[in-house]
């Protein structure tokens, strides 16, 4: 029975690279349900738990060694992994990983990741050495490519799929446990309600005042505000610190953390939503809502542009006025035509990615 390897950023409560996490295994399985699948986790009994994977510890050399020993291959992705805007170190992890798997001549599949940015000199050399050593990569935009081709990657074949969650199949999302949790919250589901989901990042002085008026106008204007965590704890205080910041006292805040499973219903559940999180975004499109998007990182605007959404506005030079109005304006509209059909299309490729790992592991 063949096995693989999954490494990412799992077992951290990201709500972002959890759902990724859950796409790729729902994926992998329904191509080949025999798959035998090892995450390698910071959280290695939750994620056996919730995702009915084996998992071991992540930052034990000896358990990963063991596992990618036993593995016929190992799969990076998806998520923002091969970047040093995060952090050279968490870059070095991931290469490190892989480096490891070609160590035991394991095959490695990129999958769907974003790619970059790699702004160090010697991280670029690095990234180049390695990756060219791997036998098969998708990406989720073609942004990535062209920055992986500029970087001077010229092997192995290079596809551009989509982003994991995207092809999700929704059909099977309890929208009544979205409904339960957005009630047990406070919120009076008779209203619009708008998501925001709020990172900590530079710029707060200029970011959160905006969104806590947003949220006053919008609720002045009959809607409700329902603040999102999606990466705990500190979602939640960047959360709590655009509440204090309200004039008034009605906006909803999602304290606990929330699975996968649950986050999709209570998006479902919702009119549109503003994010910074990329995975909210993902998420609410995939729901067919309309989305307003927060950029802090060339990952935001490259998925506005990828669905044809308005451009995302920048934290650093955030106008509470422009906001209000976009937010106005797609709470109007809801999500477009043209959004739809590049969903739809989005979903097939996204769930190309496992096709191909499949394939790459049966050669």
């Amino acid at each position: 029975m063949a096995e693989v390897v999954l490494s990412g950023y799992y077992g951290f409560d990201n709500l972002g690279d959890e759902a990724v996490l859950y796409a790729i295994v729902s994926a992998l399985r329904h191509e080949a349900p025999q798959l035998k699948i090892t995450v390698l986790s910071n959280n290695p009994k939750k994620t056996e738990s919730l995702y009915g994977v084996k998992a071991v510890n992540r930052w034990k050399l000896s358990e990963v060694a063991g596992a990618l020993k036993k593995a016929d291959m190992l799969i990076s992705g998806g998520g923002s992994l091969l970047q040093d805007v995060t952090s050279p170190l968490s870059l070095l992890y991931y290469l490190g990983v892989i480096s490891l798997a070609r160590t035991f001549k394991k095959k490695v599949f990129i999958y769907a990741q974003g790619f970059g940015p790699v702004n160090r000199a010697w991280a670029r050399l690095l990234v180049r050495r390695v990756v060219q050593t791997v036998d098969y990569i998708t990406l989720r935009d073609e942004e990535s490519a062209e920055d992986l081709r500029y970087l001077g990657v010229s092997r192995p074949p290079v596809v551009v799929t989509a982003d994991p969650v995207l092809g999700l199949d929704l059909s099977t999302v309890d929208k009544d446990r979205g409904i339960a949790l957005l009630r047990q919250a406070g919120a009076d589901l008779n209203r619009p309600l708008v998501g925001l989901a709020l990172r900590c990042w530079k710029g707060e002085e200029v970011y959160l005042p905006a969104v806590a008026g947003l949220a006053d106008r919008l609720i002045e204007e009959g809607a409700l505000p329902v603040f999102i965590p999606f990466h705990h704890p500190e979602d939640l205080d960047a959360a709590k610190q655009a509440i204090q910041l309200m004039k008034r006292p009605e906006a909803v805040l999602l304290k606990r953390p929330l699975t996968v499973e649950e986050m999709l219903s209570v998006t479902g559940c919702l009119s549109m939503m503003v994010g910074m999180r990329l995975h909210s975004l993902i998420m609410a499109a995939a729901c067919g809502r309309p989305v307003v998007g927060l950029s802090y990182d060339p990952k935001v605007d490259r998925f506005l542009r990828l669905i044809g959404a308005p451009p995302a506005l920048k934290v650093e030079d955030i106008n509470l006025n422009d906001l209000h109005i976009l937010v106005r304006a797609r709470l109007r509209e809801g999500q477009t035509p043209q959004e739809r059909s590049v969903m739809t299309n989005l979903k097939e490729r996204a769930l190309q990615s496992a096709k191909l790992a499949i394939r790459c592991l049966n050669q």
